[in-house]
């Protein structure tokens, strides 16, 4: 708990940092909100490609943690730093130059392509201080120092509230900026987290990286950086490439069912924000026990970790779908768009019960070191029901956003099932990476 505590309050600032631009948007326009959602979802794909290494850190230092190897835990963290580095500027460039050109594939046009090109351009230059700031707080985490990410996400949202208010609606001064401003504000805050981030690793964890642990370069530890991060982020990458896909489709649906699919996604990000805490301060302590070869006591704590995910996740679903109707009104006005919204959090209480399951058994899984397991189911449930039952039951048969998120509910219980009968077979047992 004591991880699970500051990673639970960090996630939800983290997610209220992208909730507070859609929230302070939605009193500038619907159009804003759904430009912005779209462009949120290829930005988050693109982070994605930092958590290659980010996975891999966490789950080389817990073990290594584990084990009682901190020369290594030096050598993962410093190897990290430099290719997410690399990475980071890579995209950088590729969100800021392509903007235009990505956009409309998304089949976004005239004003809606406008205020994403605006954002986009922003947001995506200064991408790279999110690559930095995952890889720093990833292996804080592992050292049970979450606190520290915690304190940087406090700081940064205070920031984008003040940025946002200030620049989106134009105070203090300052013009109205609508989406370009909420873009210029969540960018500086990222920054911000990046520095202070940096300074907490050199003051509290890691205060040098020894040339001799670099020296001939740590080659082995970037395989395996590559060998966990590669399938565990191919799982996410997936997960996001499908929604991608999805949020394609529900455009062809209209302007309406857009909106509020990126009202739904924000409202749901807090009931299973306990479940992601959970699952990410148990895949720490699993990754402590893999590294001690304690097998058992990190089967007993998988399952403890699961079943507390259910329940919460559960009993905040059921309130969310009561409360709908009063959610979406206090963010829109459109009658169509609350209607819709209020359906689908009905629908989410289903879902939301198996979503617990595939966040706890992803980390679990990949603590031990079993990380191709996740991938392969990813890449075949969620394409073969989410986008293709999906895509039958809200385009081919004309049921809507409501028939797509009946299959996104039937994907994340199908892939609970086959994950809880993985963690109960033990075969993550022999996939420790600690010799």
């Amino acid at each position: 708990m004591a991880l699970v505590i500051p990673i639970f309050i960090e996630t939800l600032l983290i997610m209220m940092l992208g909730a507070v631009d859609t929230i302070m948007l939605s009193r500038f326009s619907d159009d804003s909100v759904a430009a912005v959602g779209v462009v949120n979802q290829l930005i988050m794909f693109t982070f994605l490609i930092f958590e290659v290494i980010n996975i891999g850190t966490s789950v080389l230092c817990s073990q290594y943690i584990g084990a009682g190897q901190r020369d290594k835990v030096v050598q993962v963290v410093g190897v990290s730093l430099i290719v997410n580095i690399i990475f980071g500027i890579s995209i950088s460039a590729l969100l800021y130059f392509g903007s235009s050109p990505i956009l409309q594939i998304m089949g976004l046009k005239d004003n809606l392509l406008t205020l994403g090109v605006g954002y986009m351009k922003i947001v995506g230059a200064f991408a790279f201080f999110q690559a930095v700031s995952l890889t720093i707080s990833a292996s804080l985490k592992s050292a049970n120092k979450a606190i520290y990410p915690m304190i940087v996400t406090v700081i940064v949202n205070i920031l984008n509230i003040i940025g946002n208010y200030t620049l989106i609606f134009g105070k203090f001064g300052v013009p109205a900026m609508g989406v370009e401003g909420a873009a210029i504000s969540t960018a500086f805050a990222r920054g911000v987290a990046m520095v202070i981030l940096f300074i907490i690793l050199l003051k509290k964890y890691i205060p040098s990286f020894p040339k001799e642990y670099f020296t001939p370069f740590p080659f082995s530890q970037l395989k395996n950086l590559l060998k966990v991060g590669i399938p565990s982020a191919g799982e996410n990458m997936s997960y996001s490439l499908s929604q991608v896909v999805l949020t394609f489709f529900i455009a062809i649906i209209g302007t309406h069912a857009l909106a509020t699919r990126t009202y739904v996604v924000n409202i749901v990000m807090f009931v299973y924000l306990f479940a992601v805490a959970m699952a990410q301060g148990g895949a720490i302590c699993i990754g402590h026990f893999v590294g001690m070869k304690k097998n058992k006591a990190a089967f007993v704590l998988g399952k403890y970790v699961m079943r507390v995910s259910i329940i919460v996740s559960l009993v905040l679903s059921m309130i969310w779908a009561i409360a709908g109707n009063t959610i979406f009104s206090w963010l829109t006005d459109n009658r169509d768009v609350i209607v819709m919204g209020t359906y689908i959090l009905f629908i989410e209480v289903f879902l939301e019960i198996g979503r617990a399951i595939n966040i706890y058994a992803t980390n679990a899984l990949r603590a031990a070191g079993d990380v191709f397991y996740p991938f392969y189911v990813g890449l075949v449930v969620q394409w073969s029901v989410a986008v293709g039952i999906g895509y039958l039951l809200g385009i081919y048969f004309g049921l809507g956003l409501i028939g797509m998120w009946c299959a996104f509910a039937i994907d994340e219980n199908i892939r609970g099932v086959i994950f809880v009968k993985r963690w109960n077979s033990f075969k993550w047992a022999k996939k420790s990476f600690v010799r």
